[in-house]
């Protein structure tokens, strides 16, 4: 089977040094099998996309020397094939409606990720009720994972998670569905992505079974996190992407990966550092953290890299 990478970022704004650094691990992660490495934009979540930043975010990619291959897929455009997944999964048994108000819909215990859902509509809407959002069934054996970073993860989604939903009460496809449908329709084989999507994986297996659809192999890699230790938004300006010095910007990231490129690379073309990327990459190296500090490392490397504020 031939290797396909896919990098899916949100156009919710510009890309910054962690986005950057999970495209590179995943390109040059694609391409040191050979493989194909695909550009898909995640503009489902309408509300939060900025006008022309997927524009934006093409030329960004394309100015740091990691170019895609074929045409960029936009989720917008995918919105029947997300209908039909849905139908499939309710005419199966596997997904049903449910018309329960967001604040109902957390009244359950405490899961991984906020209240588990109580399952109120699990075996139909109640008297009186309209539907608003589609869960998706779950049970009680263990989802596994073995992560080419993190290693082993499981979750049992009937206690972590809950019956998830793939359909919002505001009719947009819910993120897992369309990644799951997506991924399957652009044959990836390799979901290398941030590590606070972790926990998003069990639920993308389950998706996968219910859908008959192969599992890709999955490497999460650190986030990048501020001094309070929340995940670099795209609005941090401190660590935004800059046109000067990119050959270093791509070392930095490769030194937050393992890699330990050699010091001359801050100074050589992107071609050269890319090259000795593929050459030289190892997953097995990638630091199983699901956390670096960012400003720890922009003041470690900022002196080699030219890249001090």
């Amino acid at each position: 089977m031939s290797v396909i990478g896919r990098f899916a970022p949100s156009p919710s704004g510009p890309l910054h040094l962690g986005s950057l650094l999970a495209a590179v691990a995943s390109f040059v992660h694609a391409r040191a099998q050979g493989g194909q490495w695909l550009v898909r934009i995640d503009d489902l979540d309408t509300p939060r996309v900025v006008p022309n930043a997927d524009r934006h975010i093409l030329n960004t990619l394309s100015a740091f020397g990691l170019r895609w291959d074929g045409q960029v897929m936009h989720q917008a455009d995918r919105r029947e094939a997300y209908r039909a997944a849905i139908e499939r999964l309710r005419s199966q048994g596997d997904a049903f409606e449910c018309g329960c108000t967001r604040r109902e819909a957390r009244a359950g215990r405490v899961g991984i990720e906020g209240p588990v859902y109580p399952g109120t509509c699990r075996r139909g809407l109640p008297a009186g009720r309209r539907a608003r959002s589609v869960r998706l069934k779950v049970s009680n054996r263990p989802t596994v994972l073995h992560d080419a970073v993190q290693g082993h993860y499981e979750q049992i989604l009937a206690d972590d998670i809950g019956d998830f939903v793939i359909r919002r009460a505001d009719g947009i496809t819910a993120y897992q569905l369309a990644t799951v449908v997506d991924d399957a329709f652009q044959q990836i084989t390799e979901v290398v992505r941030g590590a606070d999507l972790l926990s998003s994986t069990p639920r993308q297996i389950w998706l996968q079974e219910r859908l008959g659809y192969p599992r890709p192999n999955y490497a999460h890699v650190p986030v990048l996190v501020d001094t309070a230790g929340q995940k670099l938004g795209k609005s941090q300006g401190a660590l935004a992407l800059r046109s000067e010095r990119r050959s270093a910007q791509l070392w930095v990231c490769l030194s937050m990966l393992g890699q330990e490129p050699p010091d001359r690379l801050c100074d050589a073309s992107q071609e050269s550092v890319l090259g000795w990327a593929v050459d030289a990459w190892s997953v097995g190296d990638v630091p199983s953290r699901v956390e670096l500090a960012a400003h720890a490392y922009q003041r470690s490397w900022s002196h080699r890299s030219g890249l001090a504020q």
